[in-house]
């Protein structure tokens, strides 16, 4: 059986865009909720009836939550225009390695705003 399992992670920082333009309320520094989910895909471990401990996501992603969370992203290396497109791809950078399976990262500053990427 192949299943996706999902995780979902919580961090608070602000950012500024600096590629739009001076009037644009995102040019200004702001700050959101950010929301991530992690997905991973794979067959189902018919002795454990999991894809993954839940766990080994939780410490993939600890550190980067650490980093992030309280945090002014435009001041992060790889992140000077700390869109939730690049954050996207931030993420799936640092997750890839260590999370095999890995098939897409959703990244949601708004409850209306969100980017999915599925490392393409």
């Amino acid at each position: 059986m192949r299943c996706r399992l999902i995780k979902e992670f919580l961090f608070e920082a602000s950012h500024s865009l600096p590629y739009v333009p001076e009037s644009h309320k995102c040019a200004r520094v702001h700050g959101h909720s950010f929301r991530v989910e992690v997905a991973v895909e794979g067959e189902v471990d018919p002795a454990t009836g999991w894809i993954y401990d839940h766990q080994c996501i939780s410490q993939a992603m600890n550190p980067l939550l650490e980093t992030l969370d309280h945090s002014h992203l435009n001041e992060l290396p790889e992140l000077a225009n700390p869109t939730i497109e690049t954050l996207c791809g931030w993420f799936w950078k640092r997750l890839a390695p260590k999370l095999p399976g890995l098939c897409e990262i959703t990244v949601q500053e708004t409850p209306h705003a969100r980017c999915v990427y599925r490392g393409e």
